[in-house]
């Protein structure tokens, strides 16, 4: 599998594309704030001779879902999500107002998505962990055979995803992490939200939360 990472919008969310070896691609987080940074996306695509075949959100918070709208008027896909993101996804756009931003109201799920459920693209298969905390329906995406996981907003590199948001708590979070992200294989490597990339194993060893 090969990975390309894109940073959208002013609240820098990293939009993550995922080929396989004949071209078919899964987006995780399509964070296109506005139709430039759209285009931007579908650049990399193009010039990549990518077919996207799957939308997935790790959660529905608005600024991991500005592209929805975009990316299901030019590719006939809607996104894939928790069934607990809901409140979020519906209340998007008052949310983006309070940050002072501007959102058309996002598309409906096209499916949702439950804790340990496989998701294929190609020949690639992802394993949804729920992981809730940061919002309720927050999911990670795991990749066996490519020991990657892309944590949405629940881990950072050094960090962990807000809780004072609507549906956030603290322990709640931090035993997710504990429970579900912190047993996959130390070498596992993570592919955040927002920020740069770490592992497993650097994060239960040096991440402040967990000290």
């Amino acid at each position: 599998m090969e990975i390309f990472k894109l940073v959208f919008s002013p609240i820098e969310v990293n939009t993550y594309i995922l080929a396989d070896e004949h071209g078919k691609c899964a987006v995780i987080d399509c964070a296109c704030y506005n139709r430039s940074e759209f285009v931007r996306f579908t650049g990399l695509l193009e010039q990549k001779k990518l077919e996207p075949v799957l939308l997935l959100n790790t959660h529905c918070h608005l600024d991991h879902i500005f592209g929805n709208g975009m990316f299901l008027a030019k590719y006939n896909l809607g996104a894939y999500c928790h069934k607990d993101e809901e409140a979020n996804r519906r209340d998007s756009v008052l949310h983006a107002e309070l940050f002072g931003l501007k959102m058309e109201t996002p598309p409906e799920p096209a499916g949702l998505i439950n804790d340990y459920q496989t998701v294929t693209f190609g020949s690639v298969t992802l394993m949804a962990l729920h992981v809730p905390g940061h919002s309720p329906g927050s999911l990670a995406f795991y990749c066996k055979d490519d020991n990657v996981v892309f944590t949405g907003d629940a881990l950072f590199s050094g960090s962990i995803g807000r809780t004072d948001l609507p549906g956030g708590n603290f322990e709640t979070l931090i035993h997710s992490i504990q429970s579900k992200l912190f047993t996959l294989p130390p070498a596992t490597i993570v592919y955040p939200g927002h920020g740069e990339e770490t592992t497993i194993e650097t994060e239960m060893a040096t991440n402040p939360y967990f000290k």
